[in-house]
């Protein structure tokens, strides 16, 4: 992931909007390392000005721990393992949580990807690719992670208000 000026194309990844988020950040490693995953990479803060925040990958992360649980709103990514073939019981973590912003899937199997995509409780599903957008698709989470959308055609409905008279004359 390229880390920089978020006003530039390339740029995969910008600044934490503010200090406290990041410390957060950094406090959620810590608390993923504390637990028992595995940090293969990042989990620091880029020597640079500003408030960035290294691309970060955690292993082993079990369904108990704070960083299966809590979203991080960060460039961090967590992998868990499960049982080969055990379409069901994945579907079952992933929706065991109070957040559903996002999620991704990587299958080769296009009918698998949207049995899982259909089943999952989040607002956004990406299949073999994460955090591809388009400005004309709707983009929102569900459950304690937002309310609306933000663009698409569905993003126009936050500034409307709906009402219906009716009127006999």
């Amino acid at each position: 992931m390229k880390i920089g000026d978020p006003l530039d194309r390339s740029t995969d990844h910008g600044p934490q909007n503010h200090k406290a988020h990041l410390e957060k950040l950094l406090q959620y490693c810590e608390a993923g390392v504390k637990e028992g995953a595995t940090l293969v990479y990042g989990g620091r803060q880029v020597p640079r000005p500003g408030f960035f925040m290294e691309p970060t990958v955690f292993t082993d992360v079990e369904d108990h721990m704070y960083l299966a649980k809590e979203e991080s709103f960060g460039p961090i990514m967590i992998i868990s393992k499960f049982q080969n073939g055990d379409i069901d019981g994945v579907l079952r973590r992933a929706n065991n949580t109070e957040y559903g912003l996002a999620s991704g899937v990587f299958t080769r199997d296009i009918n698998k990807a949207l049995y899982v995509s259909e089943k999952l409780e989040a607002g956004t599903v990406f299949v073999n690719t994460y955090n591809k957008t388009d400005v004309a698709a709707p983009f929102g989470g569900v459950k304690q992670s937002g309310f609306g959308k933000d663009l698409g055609e569905e993003a126009l409905n936050e500034y409307l208000k709906t009402k219906t008279v009716t009127l006999e004359y």
